[in-house]
């Protein structure tokens, strides 16, 4: 027997602004401790090597927990496993908070990682629990905050790191994480939608132990060498993991990953462009904070302090704020690969100005805000197109694994500029410096990303937004896969 649907809320802007905070809130978690990074085996008496782990945790944990509780909340309720994330969320920062020992760090560190995926289950939410001409907007904005708080939290950690103790900045991020549990349960329905089945739990174990392998390699491969037996026996676990757990999947009723719908050509190379927009994204907000950093005496650094640096990227996350609806729009009117391309082509040109204005700090945060525009765009348009690839009943998971391709493409991006500016060094100011000539092929290569990801959104199938964008709100629930279920059933 069916139950009646969940009462929306009187004012559905107030569950998009509510989601949308969530969303910048754990995507600020993925680099609020960078600028800290530095002071961490001073503060901590821990190795280097240690304290970037409290980087590298929050990435392993992200790409493992996003699609599986992607797929949890298609089935149990996308609200109700949103805020055990921000439940989460917030244990790992009271972990931070009370302790200066580096492994409690770490654990806090993992524990917000697992957050981001509030991300996609906000996604998923909205898709279904608003009407069809604003779903395409407010989706735009969802998916727009991994970008605006990656832009937002370095300047905000900067002045905090700054001026108060370094636990402060957890204490806050702690209480803003209670606050918005609860706004979600004050203003944001739970979907009566459910998919059918049983919850894959072999499926979810084997994906993580291959994005953990994959991941580690990636990593930490520069630090371990890339030709090291860890590093390569890694690999390769990883590889035979993914093959055996490919196998199983496409043997069960109700998979983990759903991998004959993925590997369909709308879903398989949105996938394919989502990493390699996170590849060329995740270059801006490493090198920029670093690059104006540098000291005067290497040519081109200008001295900047740490807030200035951090200071740097945020017209760029305003940016993002201000052109996530102009996505929508654009979406709306031309179809999500139009936007897709569109965004790939400003990316590649906003490194193109990022190559030639070096010594400038204003031309720098131009370069860097355009970037920042194409991204916006780019991460607007992704989930439109994932929601017109998938049925309803598999929109989280399959968000989910969209967001876990940019988390791939970011650490992969993580290790090629690691790798980048520790081989191109030189002495400046008695001390060793990556030189100019490293940054600029970061550039390059980053343009080079999303030249890619504008050919491969060049393949994807056309056509505007359709319905089955919107598909699975209210108006068209009776034409899905998924089976409404009253909440607490």
């Amino acid at each position: 027997m069916t139950a009646p649907a969940t009462a929306a809320p009187d004012h559905p802007r107030f569950a998009v602004g509510v989601l949308a905070f969530c969303g910048v809130v754990v995507a600020v978690m993925q680099t609020i401790v960078v600028p800290l990074l530095p002071h961490i085996p001073a503060l901590t008496g821990a190795t280097p090597a240690a304290a970037s782990w409290l980087v590298t945790v929050t990435l392993l944990t992200g790409a493992v927990f996003t699609p599986v509780l992607g797929r949890v909340g298609d089935m149990y309720g996308k609200r109700r496993v949103l805020v055990a994330s921000l439940g989460v969320l917030v244990v790992g920062s009271v972990l931070c908070a009370v302790s200066s020992h580096i492994g409690v760090l770490i654990t806090g560190r993992a524990l917000q990682g697992a957050a981001i995926a509030v991300v996609p289950l906000g996604i998923s939410i909205l898709r279904d629990e608003l009407p069809p001409e604003r779903v395409l907007s407010a989706v735009a904005l969802m998916s727009s905050t991994l970008g605006i708080g990656a832009a937002v939290g370095l300047p905000v950690a900067a002045v905090v790191i700054q001026n108060f103790d370094w636990h402060t900045m957890f204490w806050v991020s702690g209480a803003i994480g209670v606050l918005d549990i609860v706004l979600v349960l004050r203003c944001v329905p739970e979907s009566p939608l459910r998919s059918r089945g049983r919850f894959d739990a072999i499926g979810a174990l084997g994906l993580s132990a291959a994005l953990v392998c994959l991941l580690l390699a990636v990593t930490q491969g520069g630090a371990w060498g890339w030709t090291s037996a860890r590093t390569l026996g890694l690999l390769a676990v990883a590889v035979v993991v993914a093959l055996l757990w490919g196998a199983y999947e496409l043997r069960m009723p109700t998979p983990m990953v759903d991998l004959r719908v993925s590997a369909r050509p709308a879903v398989l190379l949105t996938n394919v462009a989502a990493l390699l927009i996170g590849f060329a994204f995740y270059a801006n907000s490493l090198v920029t904070a670093q690059m104006v950093q540098e000291p005067k005496a290497t040519g081109y650094g200008l001295g900047a302090s740490l807030v200035v640096s951090g200071l740097c990227l945020l017209p760029g996350g305003l940016a993002m704020v201000a052109l996530s609806p102009v996505s929508a729009r654009i979406s709306a009117r031309r179809g999500p690969k139009t936007s897709l391309a569109l965004a790939a082509g400003i990316i590649a040109v906003g490194y193109v100005v990022r190559f030639f204005t070096s010594h400038s700090l204003w031309l720098i945060v131009a370069g860097a805000t355009v970037v920042a525009a194409g991204t916006a765009i780019a991460y607007s348009a992704l989930p439109a197109l994932v929601m017109r690839g998938v049925p309803i009943g598999e929109t989280g998971a399959a968000n989910g694994l969209n967001t876990l391709m940019r988390s791939i493409g970011q650490a992969f991006c993580s290790a090629t500029v690691a790798a980048v500016l520790a081989n191109m060094t030189f002495l400046a100011g008695g001390r060793t410096a990556p030189t100019l000539q490293a940054y600029q092929l970061v550039f390059l290569i980053a343009a080079g990303a999303a030249l890619l990801a504008l050919a491969v959104t060049l393949c994807l199938p056309g056509g505007r937004a359709d319905t089955g964008t919107v598909k699975g709100n209210r108006r068209s629930r009776g034409r899905t896969r998924a089976m409404p279920i009253q909440e607490g059933a």
